[in-house]
């Protein structure tokens, strides 16, 4: 198989083989679910969530605070604690270890996560280092936002742009490559940047929007880009997903890259982008609450209802696009763009 996700199918038999004995598991594994949710008989449900670090080399320790922080925040949770799991190859030097534990307590202190234990070893067989976090969060029974609370007619908010995290990991992780394919110095360190500003952490917009407004589900473009994430979104609130192509804001030097790679941005990792469904007439207060977040977002379309004449029926073509080439359906994306660049032979 190639290097990223599971093929769909696949992943889709074997969840089925999971089976649902625990009444208490209130949010179970499924496609489109970005973490576990539990009740534990209080006020406050316990979220759960685990994610590995795998196409970065470059601070993997950062990025596995705020990818599995954000996935919780997409139940409307605050992360709360951090396990984490650091596998070093045979070669690591020491130095290796400490910058990568430094960065793991330097994200959690910026987002006030408490590291409370893990697993650190050096294994045989790696030819570079894996970090893989287990974040704990909780959420008030009654702000819980479920994956599959989208609801026909409800707005489609996509905050920041696309793809933030792809951007800055080409930028990181094959800058030599990216410079002879003709991107210039200043616009790759521009890139790299991208990780820290924009930056990829939606904790801040998924709380102010969740403080203002009910929202009926939120999800997070990270691995097979936005495109990935809008079927995914479909397919947990059996609905269609009508998109305006003119209001997907593609950053600037994702533009850059993507030409020079010749990627395309919907299928590129878009971690620091978060997507909100919410009712039709809460849609600017949840604009608005975002924007005194200090982050920008926009509306870029809408859930419609299985057979709505705009929208062929979702179990054939879930989300469909419409922009000056008329309607077309989103393409799809079998592995993430990120993952296609840097497996390809360089020539």
């Amino acid at each position: 198989m190639d290097v990223g996700k599971l093929p769909h199918d696949l992943l889709a038999s074997l969840l089925e083989r999971v089976p649902a004995r625990d009444p208490r598991v209130l949010i179970g594994p499924g496609i489109g679910r970005d973490a576990a949710v539990i009740d534990t008989g209080g006020s406050l449900l316990l979220v759960a969530k685990s994610d590995p670090i795998t196409f970065a080399g470059d601070l993997i320790g950062w990025y596995a605070v705020h990818v599995n922080a954000n996935d919780i925040a997409c139940t409307g949770a605050r992360p709360e604690w951090l396990l984490a799991t650091l596998l070093l190859p045979e070669h690591a030097k020491r130095e290796l270890a400490e910058s990568v534990f430094g960065q793991l307590v330097e994200a959690c202190d910026a987002l006030e996560i408490e590291l409370v234990g893990g697993h650190t070893e050096i294994s045989a067989g790696l030819d570079h280092p894996l970090a893989i976090g287990a974040m704990l969060g909780e959420v008030d029974r009654n702000r819980l936002v479920p994956p599959n609370g989208g609801r026909p007619g409800d707005a489609l908010v996509l905050t920041k742009g696309i793809a933030i995290e792809g951007t800055g990991l080409l930028a990181r992780e094959a800058a030599g490559r990216l410079a002879g394919l003709g991107v210039s110095r200043e616009d790759i360190e521009g890139a790299a940047r991208y990780i820290f500003d924009p930056g990829i952490s939606v904790l801040k917009e998924a709380m102010a929007v969740c403080d203002t407004v009910r929202v009926h589900a939120m999800h997070d473009p990270t691995e097979g880009g936005l495109a990935t994430a809008l079927y995914e979104m479909a397919e947990a609130n059996q609905c269609g997903i009508l998109v305006d192509e003119d209001a997907v804001d593609v950053l600037p030097l994702t533009r850059t890259v993507c030409r020079a790679a010749s990627l395309d941005p919907l299928g590129l990792l878009a971690s620091g982008a978060l997507l909100i469904a919410v009712a039709e007439e809460d849609c600017e207060s949840a604009l608005d609450a975002i924007d005194s977040a200090g982050v920008p977002a926009r509306r870029i379309g809408s859930l419609v209802r299985e057979g709505q004449p705009t929208v062929p029926p979702w179990a054939e073509v879930m989300v469909i696009m419409e922009g000056k080439h008329g309607r077309r359906p989103l393409p799809h994306f079998p592995r993430d763009e990120v993952a296609r660049f840097l497996t390809q032979p360089d020539e």
